[in-house]
């Protein structure tokens, strides 16, 4: 039922479509954005602006406090350029979960001095505890490594704590 009125009525496909029209479903055309309090509708959210977090990789925030009002989740894209790698640090009250989409090897260091080597490749999880000091390393010289991140801190520029002497504990 949906997608037959959604097709036949769908104010792209009547030419009714401006900048100013939210299309939400049948029930209703709204004349202006949708307020990040309405909890009560889904939504499509264009990837907000790329920023540079203070741990190093390049961040694309999609779902946030920011974009949507969030309550308890973050869900955008990384990018740690090729030969590049995070600042040691820690989120001491959430876990940061990746998706590896696309690169080469990357190695994540975890552990209270860095000890730990794991590699994830494309296709491959990441999971980072609350309170785990951890640096991200991609020694690709050509390949960005590209990842799917959430988080459950809703904000885009959550609270990181750099630990820069444990920095060159990474070789």
């Amino acid at each position: 039922m949906w997608l037959a009125w959604c097709s036949s009525h769908s104010p792209l496909r009547a030419g009714a479509w401006t900048a100013e029209t939210t299309f939400v479903g049948p029930a209703k055309l709204l004349k202006t954005p949708m307020q990040q309090s309405d909890s009560r509708v889904g939504r499509v959210v264009p990837a907000g602006a790329p920023y540079q977090g203070k741990q190093g990789p390049n961040y694309t925030p999609g779902i946030s406090a920011q974009t949507v009002g969030a309550e308890s989740l973050w869900l955008g894209s990384v990018v740690l350029p090729p030969g590049a790698r995070t600042n040691a640090h820690v989120h001491e009250r959430h876990e940061s979960a990746f998706f590896m989409l696309s690169g080469a090897e990357v190695e994540l260091w975890t552990g209270d001095q860095l000890q730990v080597c794991d590699r994830a490749s494309p296709g491959d999880f990441l999971y980072i505890p609350a309170g785990v000091p951890h640096v991200a390393v991609n020694r690709s010289a050509t390949l960005p490594a590209v990842f799917l991140g959430a988080r459950s801190d809703p904000n885009e520029q959550e609270s990181v704590i750099l630990r820069p002497e444990l920095d060159s504990n990474v070789p």
